[in-house]
């Protein structure tokens, strides 16, 4: 296999962030008396974005019109101030990504994550690494599993997208990277499980982030 570059997912893949996803939303939910979600919960509802999160988090009555964009706004705002408090890298990722700089395999970031928030992650998390290039949802690129960021990826760093991993922790990432034509790879640190991951079009799943390399 020749792969010049990784196409990496953000949340579940490089980052653990969702004990500030849920703390967020929580709040959200508390403000109004309504019933919290636990981790696990809230593992199930990320991977398509902040918006189909917070309707997944509503009871069914508040997700329509007037009531749902409120709901949605006041996520967003206190998701915005508080999306780096705990979030941090999975084990395992840092030694990963000094190997693929060692070996000048290029790394991209694309997520379902709203751009600015994304940014905002990459830019505290990833300011180590050469990351060639990173995007988020929203504005003119649409979400995955839709491969807009994934080919604008390939296209910034010059590379082949049959020369590029697409590296992820759900099925969503799994269906991007088929779309895309990346060599579709899926992770079990995650916030899904391998069933999802191998039904969606992993071509492999691994269980530790030093697994990677031996797929190079």
């Amino acid at each position: 296999m020749s792969i010049k570059g990784i196409v990496f997912d953000l949340d579940g893949t490089l980052a653990d962030s969702i004990e500030d996803i849920a703390e967020s939303m929580n709040q959200v939910l508390k403000e109004q008396g309504l019933m919290t979600h636990n981790i696990e919960t809230y593992k199930s509802y990320v991977g398509n974005g902040i918006r189909k999160l917070v309707m997944r988090s509503l009871p069914k009555e508040l997700r329509t019109n007037d009531l749902f964009d409120r709901n949605f706004k006041r996520m967003l705002e206190i998701y915005g101030a508080n999306c780096i408090n705990k979030t941090k890298l999975y084990s395992g990722i840092e030694d990963l990504l000094d190997q693929l700089q060692e070996k000048d395999i290029k790394i991209a970031v694309f997520s379902n994550k709203a751009n600015d928030l994304t940014q905002k992650v990459v830019k505290v998390l990833l300011a180590k690494w050469d990351i060639a290039f990173a995007i988020g949802a929203g504005g003119d690129v649409e979400r995955k599993p839709d491969p807009q960021g994934a080919l604008m990826a390939a296209d910034v760093m010059g590379i082949s997208p049959s020369e590029l991993m697409f590296v992820g922790d759900s099925g969503v990432d799994m269906e991007t990277a088929e779309n895309a034509g990346m060599y579709a790879v899926g992770v079990l640190w995650g916030f899904r499980g391998e069933e999802e991951l191998m039904a969606n079009g992993a071509k492999v799943v691994i269980n530790k982030a030093s697994d990677l390399i031996k797929y190079l």
